[in-house]
Protein backbone atom coordinates (compact mmCIF):
# COMPACT_ATOMS: atom_id res chain seq x y z
CA UNK A 1 0.00 0.00 0.00
CA UNK A 2 1.16 3.15 -0.65
CA UNK A 3 -1.01 4.61 1.54
CA UNK A 4 -2.37 7.67 -0.97
CA UNK A 5 -0.71 9.97 -2.94
CA UNK A 6 2.19 12.50 -1.42
CA UNK A 7 -0.35 15.79 -1.84
CA UNK A 8 -2.49 13.74 0.56
CA UNK A 9 0.00 12.51 3.19
CA UNK A 10 1.28 16.67 2.92
CA UNK A 11 -2.36 17.78 3.63
CA UNK A 12 -2.91 15.09 6.09
CA UNK A 13 0.06 16.34 8.23
CA UNK A 14 -0.73 19.96 7.46
CA UNK A 15 -4.39 19.40 8.55
CA UNK A 16 -3.02 17.56 11.64
CA UNK A 17 -0.57 20.74 12.49
CA UNK A 18 -3.46 23.15 12.34
CA UNK A 19 -5.83 20.71 14.91
CA UNK A 20 -2.96 21.01 16.87
CA UNK A 21 -1.97 24.55 16.64
CA UNK A 22 -5.81 25.40 17.63
CA UNK A 23 -5.72 23.09 20.53
CA UNK A 24 -2.48 24.71 21.90
CA UNK A 25 -4.07 28.09 23.23
CA UNK A 26 -0.96 29.80 24.06
CA UNK A 27 0.37 29.77 21.25
CA UNK A 28 -2.90 30.37 19.54
CA UNK A 29 -2.92 33.73 21.34
CA UNK A 30 0.43 34.39 21.07
CA UNK A 31 -0.05 34.35 16.82
CA UNK A 32 -2.92 36.48 17.35
CA UNK A 33 -1.85 39.13 19.66
CA UNK A 34 1.82 39.39 19.42
CA UNK A 35 0.69 41.62 15.60
CA UNK A 36 -1.86 43.66 17.45
CA UNK A 37 0.30 44.29 20.56
CA UNK A 38 3.10 45.19 18.00
CA UNK A 39 1.07 47.44 15.91
CA UNK A 40 -0.43 49.72 18.70
CA UNK A 41 2.97 49.95 20.41
CA UNK A 42 4.89 51.52 17.10
CA UNK A 43 2.06 52.72 15.93
CA UNK A 44 0.66 55.11 18.55
CA UNK A 45 2.83 54.59 21.44
CA UNK A 46 6.75 55.36 20.41
CA UNK A 47 7.63 59.04 19.41
CA UNK A 48 10.84 60.39 19.38
CA UNK A 49 10.15 63.55 19.69
CA UNK A 50 7.96 64.28 23.01
CA UNK A 51 6.21 67.27 23.14
CA UNK A 52 4.78 69.00 26.30
CA UNK A 53 7.79 68.37 28.08
CA UNK A 54 6.68 69.02 32.01
CA UNK A 55 8.45 72.62 33.18
CA UNK A 56 9.13 74.22 36.41
CA UNK A 57 8.87 78.00 36.01
CA UNK A 58 10.59 80.62 38.01
CA UNK A 59 9.44 84.46 37.01
CA UNK A 60 11.19 87.00 39.07
CA UNK A 61 9.83 89.78 36.57
CA UNK A 62 6.07 90.11 36.26
CA UNK A 63 6.16 92.51 33.42
CA UNK A 64 4.25 92.18 29.91
CA UNK A 65 7.46 91.16 28.26
CA UNK A 66 8.27 88.15 30.42
CA UNK A 67 4.57 86.69 30.26
CA UNK A 68 5.05 87.26 26.34
CA UNK A 69 8.32 85.61 26.48
CA UNK A 70 6.83 82.56 28.78
CA UNK A 71 3.56 82.36 26.25
CA UNK A 72 5.88 82.12 23.39
CA UNK A 73 7.69 79.10 24.93
CA UNK A 74 4.11 77.14 26.21
CA UNK A 75 2.56 78.02 22.44
CA UNK A 76 6.01 76.26 21.07
CA UNK A 77 4.30 72.51 21.92
CA UNK A 78 7.27 71.62 23.12
CA UNK A 79 6.82 73.02 26.78
CA UNK A 80 3.91 72.83 29.26
CA UNK A 81 4.04 74.92 32.58
CA UNK A 82 3.45 72.55 35.39
CA UNK A 83 4.97 74.03 38.84
CA UNK A 84 5.48 77.94 39.52
CA UNK A 85 8.59 77.44 41.53
CA UNK A 86 9.54 80.04 44.88
CA UNK A 87 13.43 79.93 44.53
CA UNK A 88 15.80 77.89 42.42
CA UNK A 89 16.15 75.39 45.20
CA UNK A 90 13.09 74.50 44.23
CA UNK A 91 13.82 74.18 40.40
CA UNK A 92 16.68 72.23 41.40
CA UNK A 93 14.57 69.44 43.52
CA UNK A 94 11.89 69.47 40.65
CA UNK A 95 14.73 68.55 38.00
CA UNK A 96 16.26 66.23 40.78
CA UNK A 97 13.61 64.24 41.05
CA UNK A 98 12.27 64.19 37.95
CA UNK A 99 9.20 66.31 38.06
CA UNK A 100 9.91 68.41 35.33
CA UNK A 101 12.01 67.97 32.61
CA UNK A 102 13.09 71.82 31.91
CA UNK A 103 12.96 74.64 34.23
CA UNK A 104 12.87 78.09 33.27
CA UNK A 105 14.16 81.41 34.99
CA UNK A 106 13.09 84.86 34.05
CA UNK A 107 15.26 87.30 36.22
CA UNK A 108 13.88 90.48 37.85
CA UNK A 109 15.75 92.79 35.52
CA UNK A 110 14.21 91.33 32.18
CA UNK A 111 12.30 93.64 30.87
CA UNK A 112 14.21 96.54 31.83
CA UNK A 113 17.25 94.89 30.08
CA UNK A 114 15.63 94.65 27.00
CA UNK A 115 14.35 97.59 26.34
CA UNK A 116 17.76 99.33 27.47
CA UNK A 117 19.13 96.89 25.25
CA UNK A 118 21.53 95.25 27.55
CA UNK A 119 22.03 92.02 27.14
CA UNK A 120 18.88 90.38 28.74
CA UNK A 121 19.04 86.51 29.52
CA UNK A 122 16.91 84.15 30.19
CA UNK A 123 18.24 80.53 32.14
CA UNK A 124 16.39 77.19 30.66
CA UNK A 125 18.07 74.25 32.51
CA UNK A 126 17.26 70.70 31.20
CA UNK A 127 17.25 66.91 32.41
CA UNK A 128 19.39 66.12 29.77
CA UNK A 129 19.95 62.92 30.95
CA UNK A 130 18.63 61.19 28.16
CA UNK A 131 19.63 63.70 25.14
CA UNK A 132 16.55 62.12 22.91
CA UNK A 133 14.11 63.61 25.20
CA UNK A 134 15.52 67.03 24.99
CA UNK A 135 16.77 67.39 21.46
CA UNK A 136 13.81 68.85 19.90
CA UNK A 137 13.08 70.66 22.65
CA UNK A 138 16.15 72.72 22.90
CA UNK A 139 16.40 73.20 19.14
CA UNK A 140 13.13 75.09 19.29
CA UNK A 141 14.78 77.52 21.54
CA UNK A 142 16.83 78.93 18.97
CA UNK A 143 13.95 80.55 17.69
CA UNK A 144 12.43 82.24 20.88
CA UNK A 145 14.51 85.24 21.39
CA UNK A 146 13.15 86.39 17.57
CA UNK A 147 9.69 85.55 18.42
CA UNK A 148 8.82 86.08 21.51
CA UNK A 149 8.44 90.10 21.63
CA UNK A 150 7.77 90.74 18.26
CA UNK A 151 4.55 92.16 19.60
CA UNK A 152 6.18 94.03 22.24
CA UNK A 153 9.00 95.30 20.79
CA UNK A 154 7.86 98.96 19.07
CA UNK A 155 9.52 101.73 18.02
CA UNK A 156 13.33 102.29 17.97
CA UNK A 157 13.84 98.36 20.31
CA UNK A 158 12.36 97.22 17.15
CA UNK A 159 14.66 97.99 14.47
CA UNK A 160 17.97 96.75 16.54
CA UNK A 161 19.59 94.17 14.14
CA UNK A 162 20.14 91.60 17.15
CA UNK A 163 17.78 89.49 19.32
CA UNK A 164 16.66 91.13 22.35
CA UNK A 165 17.42 88.31 24.36
CA UNK A 166 19.48 85.49 25.00
CA UNK A 167 18.73 82.17 25.97
CA UNK A 168 21.05 80.37 28.44
CA UNK A 169 20.75 76.41 28.13
CA UNK A 170 22.10 74.38 30.89
CA UNK A 171 22.27 70.72 30.18
CA UNK A 172 21.96 69.02 33.37
CA UNK A 173 23.71 65.44 34.17
CA UNK A 174 24.87 65.11 30.85
CA UNK A 175 25.99 68.15 29.43
CA UNK A 176 27.69 66.93 26.35
CA UNK A 177 24.47 64.47 25.26
CA UNK A 178 26.36 61.44 25.46
CA UNK A 179 23.57 58.86 24.88
CA UNK A 180 25.62 56.12 26.39
CA UNK A 181 24.98 58.20 30.17
CA UNK A 182 21.44 57.09 29.39
CA UNK A 183 21.47 53.62 27.43
CA UNK A 184 23.98 51.59 29.48
CA UNK A 185 23.00 52.24 33.03
CA UNK A 186 19.17 51.22 31.29
CA UNK A 187 20.73 48.08 29.84
CA UNK A 188 21.11 46.80 33.79
CA UNK A 189 17.27 46.67 33.93
CA UNK A 190 17.16 44.83 30.21
CA UNK A 191 19.85 42.20 31.02
CA UNK A 192 18.48 41.51 33.98
CA UNK A 193 14.94 41.05 32.67
CA UNK A 194 16.01 38.82 30.05
CA UNK A 195 18.44 36.56 31.86
CA UNK A 196 16.56 36.22 35.18
CA UNK A 197 13.17 35.92 33.70
CA UNK A 198 13.43 33.54 31.03
CA UNK A 199 16.24 31.54 32.62
CA UNK A 200 13.97 30.63 35.58
CA UNK A 201 10.62 29.63 33.84
CA UNK A 202 12.53 27.83 31.61
CA UNK A 203 14.22 26.13 34.28
CA UNK A 204 11.45 24.85 36.28
CA UNK A 205 9.45 24.05 33.35
CA UNK A 206 12.24 21.75 32.11
CA UNK A 207 11.24 19.93 35.55
CA UNK A 208 8.11 19.44 35.05
CA UNK A 209 8.62 18.39 31.45
CA UNK A 210 11.25 15.70 32.32
CA UNK A 211 9.58 14.77 35.67
CA UNK A 212 12.12 15.71 37.66
CA UNK A 213 9.53 17.84 39.69
CA UNK A 214 7.54 14.78 41.01
CA UNK A 215 10.69 13.95 42.94
CA UNK A 216 11.10 17.01 44.17
CA UNK A 217 7.06 17.15 45.31
CA UNK A 218 7.56 13.73 47.20
CA UNK A 219 10.65 15.75 49.63
CA UNK A 220 8.93 17.20 52.90
CA UNK A 221 9.97 20.61 51.39
CA UNK A 222 7.39 22.85 51.71
CA UNK A 223 6.52 25.05 48.72
CA UNK A 224 7.83 28.44 50.10
CA UNK A 225 11.05 26.60 50.75
CA UNK A 226 11.35 24.82 47.18
CA UNK A 227 10.65 28.58 45.69
CA UNK A 228 13.41 29.92 47.84
CA UNK A 229 16.12 26.99 47.46
CA UNK A 230 15.37 27.14 43.24
CA UNK A 231 15.83 31.20 43.38
CA UNK A 232 18.45 31.87 45.54
CA UNK A 233 21.19 30.49 42.94
CA UNK A 234 19.65 32.90 40.43
CA UNK A 235 19.80 36.01 42.70
CA UNK A 236 23.74 35.14 42.83
CA UNK A 237 23.43 35.22 38.96
CA UNK A 238 21.95 38.55 38.85
CA UNK A 239 24.71 40.00 41.70
CA UNK A 240 27.08 39.14 39.43
CA UNK A 241 25.64 40.42 36.59
CA UNK A 242 25.31 43.48 37.88
CA UNK A 243 28.31 44.37 39.36
CA UNK A 244 30.23 43.35 36.26
CA UNK A 245 27.76 45.51 34.17
CA UNK A 246 28.56 48.39 36.60
CA UNK A 247 32.17 48.00 36.01
CA UNK A 248 32.40 47.90 32.25
CA UNK A 249 30.06 51.05 31.68
CA UNK A 250 32.49 52.66 34.57
CA UNK A 251 35.86 50.92 32.26
CA UNK A 252 34.51 51.29 28.92
CA UNK A 253 31.93 54.12 28.29
CA UNK A 254 32.90 56.30 31.42
CA UNK A 255 29.43 56.56 33.04
CA UNK A 256 29.40 58.98 35.56
CA UNK A 257 28.86 57.42 39.14
CA UNK A 258 27.21 60.07 41.42
CA UNK A 259 26.47 58.23 44.29
CA UNK A 260 23.09 57.09 45.78
CA UNK A 261 24.76 53.35 46.39
CA UNK A 262 21.81 53.13 48.99
CA UNK A 263 19.17 52.99 46.83
CA UNK A 264 20.88 51.12 43.73
CA UNK A 265 21.54 48.29 46.13
CA UNK A 266 17.73 48.24 47.38
CA UNK A 267 16.25 48.57 43.70
CA UNK A 268 19.04 46.05 42.22
CA UNK A 269 17.95 43.51 45.25
CA UNK A 270 13.86 44.11 44.58
CA UNK A 271 14.02 44.23 40.62
CA UNK A 272 16.55 40.58 41.45
CA UNK A 273 13.87 39.09 43.55
CA UNK A 274 10.87 40.28 41.61
CA UNK A 275 12.02 38.97 38.28
CA UNK A 276 12.63 36.02 39.59
CA UNK A 277 9.28 35.34 41.45
CA UNK A 278 8.16 36.66 37.79
CA UNK A 279 9.71 33.42 36.30
CA UNK A 280 8.56 31.22 38.51
CA UNK A 281 4.81 32.30 38.36
CA UNK A 282 5.47 32.04 34.32
CA UNK A 283 6.71 28.54 35.14
CA UNK A 284 3.72 27.39 37.10
CA UNK A 285 1.45 28.88 33.82
CA UNK A 286 3.37 27.28 31.19
CA UNK A 287 3.21 23.45 30.34
CA UNK A 288 6.08 23.81 27.91
CA UNK A 289 9.50 25.42 27.68
CA UNK A 290 8.58 26.63 24.14
CA UNK A 291 5.35 28.44 25.88
CA UNK A 292 7.45 29.57 29.05
CA UNK A 293 9.65 31.53 26.59
CA UNK A 294 6.61 33.25 24.78
CA UNK A 295 4.96 34.15 28.00
CA UNK A 296 8.30 35.68 29.10
CA UNK A 297 8.87 36.76 25.43
CA UNK A 298 5.23 38.83 25.92
CA UNK A 299 6.82 40.48 29.04
CA UNK A 300 9.93 41.70 28.12
CA UNK A 301 8.55 43.30 24.48
CA UNK A 302 6.62 45.98 26.31
CA UNK A 303 9.51 46.76 28.99
CA UNK A 304 11.87 47.53 25.82
CA UNK A 305 9.23 49.32 24.88
CA UNK A 306 7.50 51.13 27.11
CA UNK A 307 9.66 51.77 29.98
CA UNK A 308 11.76 54.32 28.55
CA UNK A 309 15.18 52.40 27.73
CA UNK A 310 14.61 52.68 24.26
CA UNK A 311 12.61 55.79 23.65
CA UNK A 312 11.42 58.59 25.35
CA UNK A 313 9.00 57.96 28.00
CA UNK A 314 7.44 61.61 27.95
CA UNK A 315 7.02 61.38 24.47
CA UNK A 316 4.49 58.66 24.66
CA UNK A 317 0.42 59.38 24.60
CA UNK A 318 -0.90 59.27 28.48
CA UNK A 319 -2.37 54.98 27.87
CA UNK A 320 0.83 54.42 26.85
CA UNK A 321 2.48 55.97 29.88
CA UNK A 322 0.00 54.74 32.34
CA UNK A 323 0.73 50.96 30.53
CA UNK A 324 4.49 51.91 31.13
CA UNK A 325 4.16 52.72 34.86
CA UNK A 326 2.72 49.59 35.64
CA UNK A 327 6.00 47.92 34.19
CA UNK A 328 8.71 47.09 36.92
CA UNK A 329 11.61 48.12 34.31
CA UNK A 330 10.44 51.46 34.34
CA UNK A 331 10.17 52.01 38.09
CA UNK A 332 14.31 50.17 38.09
CA UNK A 333 15.47 52.25 35.48
CA UNK A 334 14.68 55.28 37.70
CA UNK A 335 16.38 54.33 40.47
CA UNK A 336 19.44 53.18 38.00
CA UNK A 337 19.54 56.35 36.29
CA UNK A 338 18.51 58.29 39.57
CA UNK A 339 21.21 56.85 41.13
CA UNK A 340 24.18 57.01 39.15
CA UNK A 341 23.54 60.29 36.74
CA UNK A 342 21.85 62.47 39.02
CA UNK A 343 23.40 61.08 42.94
CA UNK A 344 19.96 60.61 44.03
CA UNK A 345 18.98 58.78 47.54
CA UNK A 346 16.40 56.67 49.44
CA UNK A 347 14.60 60.09 50.12
CA UNK A 348 14.21 60.75 46.37
CA UNK A 349 13.75 57.80 45.21
CA UNK A 350 11.27 56.36 47.17
CA UNK A 351 8.23 55.91 45.35
CA UNK A 352 10.33 53.88 42.14
CA UNK A 353 11.49 51.98 45.35
CA UNK A 354 7.96 51.57 46.60
CA UNK A 355 6.48 50.01 43.38
CA UNK A 356 9.41 47.56 42.86
CA UNK A 357 8.55 46.57 46.76
CA UNK A 358 4.95 46.27 45.52
CA UNK A 359 5.65 44.20 42.68
CA UNK A 360 8.00 41.68 44.62
CA UNK A 361 4.71 41.33 47.04
CA UNK A 362 2.11 40.64 45.09
CA UNK A 363 4.09 38.67 42.10
CA UNK A 364 5.85 36.18 44.57
CA UNK A 365 2.25 36.04 46.31
CA UNK A 366 0.96 34.88 42.94
CA UNK A 367 3.65 32.57 42.43
CA UNK A 368 2.93 31.05 45.65
CA UNK A 369 -0.25 30.72 44.73
CA UNK A 370 -0.28 29.07 41.77
CA UNK A 371 2.62 26.67 42.91
CA UNK A 372 0.05 25.23 45.75
CA UNK A 373 -2.44 24.72 42.73
CA UNK A 374 0.40 22.58 40.62
CA UNK A 375 1.03 20.56 43.81
CA UNK A 376 -2.78 19.90 44.77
Amino acid sequence: MTGGSSVDRILAVLIKEFIQLTRDRLTYAMILVMPIVQLMLFGYAINNDPRDLPTAVLVQDHGPMARSTLSALVNSGYFKVVAEAASPADLDRAIAEGRAQFALTIPADFTRRVVRGDDAQILVEADASDPAATGGAIAALSSLPRTALSRDLVGAAAQVDRDPFEVVIHRRYNPEAITAYNIVPGLLGVILSMTLVMMTSLGVTREFERGTMESLLATPARPIEVMIGKLTPYVVVGLVQTVVILVLARALFAVPMAGGWEALVLGVFLFIVGSLSLGFLISTVARTQLQAMQMSFFYIMPSLLLSGFMFPFRGMPQWAQALGTVIPVTHFLRVVRGSLLKGLGLHDLWTSLAALALFVVVIAAAAMSRYRRTLD
